[in-house]
């Protein structure tokens, strides 16, 4: 069993090495807001319980029992998110920070018995897949409204940004998973996106763009 501040480490770990050989202390530090020293210390602890591997002055990066752990804790928190929204009404900008608290609980029957009972879904609600009980999930191609040409069109299927302000401003816009998505034009200047969905036109900010992710169509 894990404390609490190892499973953050670790799921934060998880998420920064991924394409990177190895994960600096000042990248976990930025993204944890966090000392240096702190992470330091943690990552001495991981190492001690084979969790991770510590390499002075260069890095960490997770072992194979770090991985594991790694993808439970993501599995225990999207499937706890999709409870929320399809069980308790809750809506797709609220259950991120409820599912932080609750991806800690360890009894792995409550977890099966939920994944059952939500009929064994794929994806959270915020369009990320969501791991089986062995750790396996499937690999999708990601492609940033950002990165689109004029004329191409895809299909909403995630978002980076899981923040409150952000899934707001989508339903403002009503942009949700599975909205159509066409861009209609984009700003060399500042790349800002003019864009067409089933609902209407309208303009994007660069960053906006760059968190809205597609499955292309054409």
């Amino acid at each position: 069993m894990h404390s609490v501040s190892e499973e953050n480490y670790i799921k934060t770990i998880y998420h920064l090495q991924e394409g990177k050989n190895l994960v600096s202390t000042n990248d976990i530090a930025g993204r944890m807001s966090t000392k240096a020293s702190s992470v330091t210390d943690m990552l001495k602890k991981l190492a001690e319980k084979n969790l991770a591997e510590y390499i002075p002055y260069k890095g960490t990066r997770l072992t194979q029992n770090g991985i594991n752990c790694a993808t439970q804790i993501i599995r225990k928190h999207r499937l706890w998110e999709v409870f929320l929204v399809e069980k308790l009404n809750f809506s797709w900008d609220e259950v991120h920070e409820v599912a932080e608290q609750l991806e800690h609980i360890q009894s792995r029957k409550l977890i099966d018995e939920m994944d059952q009972l939500l009929g064994f879904p794929k994806y959270d609600p915020h369009g990320d897949p969501i791991p089986d009980a062995q750790g396996n999930y499937e690999k999708i191609t990601k492609t940033a409204v950002s990165q689109l040409e004029k004329g191409q069109k895809g299909i909403l299927t995630g978002v980076l940004d899981t923040s409150t302000r952000f899934l707001k401003y989508l339903d403002k816009h009503q942009i949700e998973l599975g909205t159509p998505i066409e861009l209609i034009e984009k700003e060399s200047f500042d790349g800002t996106c003019h864009i067409k969905t089933d609902q209407k036109e309208i303009h994007i900010s660069k960053t906006t763009a760059d968190n809205l992710y597609l499955k292309k169509i054409s």
